[in-house]
């Protein structure tokens, strides 16, 4: 039995902070099978979460 996991991610731009120029993103991730949307703002902790979902698979 095939098994799959689908992901859609989206950044949007929150704001650059004055000092550093550094960008504040906004990551949203869907997976797909279950239509759930998540928020992060760290990329790690995105990945961490499609993981964790995969693991579930």
């Amino acid at each position: 039995m095939k098994q799959i996991a689908s992901f859609v991610v989206r950044f949007q731009l929150e704001g650059v902070e004055e000092d550093s120029g550094k960008k504040q993103w906004r990551i949203k991730i869907t997976y797909v099978q279950e239509e759930r949307e998540t928020l992060f703002e760290k990329i790690e902790d995105a990945l961490e979460y499609m993981k964790d979902m995969v693991d579930q698979v």
